[in-house]
């Protein structure tokens, strides 16, 4: 059976997105204990990527897609921004008090002894989207960070910049984006992480990670602009798994695998017909958004206090925690704030085929 975009009303884009979030939880339950990938469950099979950094290609992917759609189905550009601000901001600045406030005191920091200047600090890597920071927390453990998973989410913000800032000079076509994703990957394989552009930091982070992780957004926002030409087969779907197994073997081409097989196996699963029971996971109260940015800090207070505990014990704990501090999010943070988007809650089941002018996805 084969179908396509246009044919399918419904989507599992909620499930997956939870999927991707556990399996970011799976994988930092190995490298926070270990402080290495030496257990790593996907660095020991093929030696490249980690199952979080694979998932984290993952959120970029179906990000680029989604996002091209709702830049396309909106009416301005303030209209578009407004729903990112809304989406991003309000759990990513609840996540980051919820570390300096109570996470930071139980990893060690001392909050009495914070000046004026270090509490604009922490206000102004809230608004910029970084990692919140203290000083003398986690001592002892291999990755002293209140929020390791946080980085990601300023790349993701600039993708979304990136999306408007085409959109609003008509580049938004289908020459273009994959042509963006291509020159990526070829700049993402020239350069490495440690490669420093002190200016560009400032301003973009990391030049090697936003190389990469625009590869897999603008992957994503590629099969949007295909989606009427693209038809989803089960047996291409196998097809594309064993490819990107063969991928991930080598780091030359284990990008450009998962942003090509991977993209094609997640919208294949995301489009799949006839299975209401995944359209309903994680799709009324999206709750993976807030598993992503509460995982972190649950998994290391769990090993400071714990420290024998075991990686498959700590993904049950942190799972298990991380659902419900996400759940109290979306309840109390981000379902309100999406609410003021138009009156009502919007999901990603929404279509937005709507063509705007700056906007030629027949080129």
């Amino acid at each position: 059976m084969s179908y396509s975009h246009s044919a399918v009303h419904h989507n599992n884009f909620g499930i997956l997105r939870l999927v991707l979030a556990s399996l970011v939880i799976i994988s930092h339950s190995f490298e926070l204990i270990d402080g290495n990938r030496i257990r790593e469950p996907l660095t020991r099979i093929f030696g490249t990527l980690s199952v979080a950094e694979l998932a984290v290609a993952g959120f970029f992917i179906v990000s680029g897609y989604l996002v091209t759609q709702s830049y396309v189905g909106s009416r301005s550009n303030l209209s578009y921004i407004s729903k990112r601000l809304l989406r991003i901001y309000p759990a990513f600045i609840a996540a980051s008090l919820f570390c300096i406030l109570l996470v930071g005191p139980l990893a060690g920091a001392n909050l009495a002894g914070l000046s004026i200047t270090d509490w604009v600090r922490i206000l102004i890597r809230m608004v910029t989207l970084q990692i919140p920071k203290l000083s003398n927390i986690f001592e002892g453990q291999p990755y002293p960070s209140l929020n390791g998973s946080m980085w990601t989410i300023a790349y993701e913000f600039r993708c979304y910049l990136v999306v408007m800032l085409l959109g609003t000079i008509g580049l938004i076509r289908r020459i273009t984006i994959p042509s963006l994703a291509m020159l990526s990957w070829i700049g993402s394989v020239l350069t490495t992480p440690d490669w420093p552009r002190p200016g560009f930091e400032a301003a973009f982070g990391n030049l090697h990670e936003t190389l990469r992780l625009t590869v897999f957004f603008m992957t994503g926002a590629s099969f949007f602009l295909y989606r009427d030409r693209i038809v989803y087969r089960a047996d291409y779907a196998v097809f594309a798994a064993v490819a990107l197994a063969f991928s991930l073997f080598t780091d030359l081409t284990a990008g450009a695998g998962v942003a090509i097989f991977g993209s094609y196996l997640i919208f294949w699963f995301a489009f799949l017909p006839s299975t209401p029971r995944l359209n309903a996971v994680n799709s009324t109260t999206d709750i993976s958004y807030g598993v992503y940015l509460y995982a972190w800090p649950v998994q290391m207070l769990a090993i400071r206090y714990f420290p024998a505990i075991t990686p498959p014990a700590l993904i049950v704990v942190a799972a298990a925690s991380a659902c419900a501090l996400a759940f109290l999010s979306w309840m109390f943070v981000e379902h309100p704030a999406l609410s003021l988007k138009s009156g009502h809650v919007p999901s990603a089941r929404r279509p937005a085929l709507a063509r705007r002018r700056t906007v030629n996805s027949g080129d």
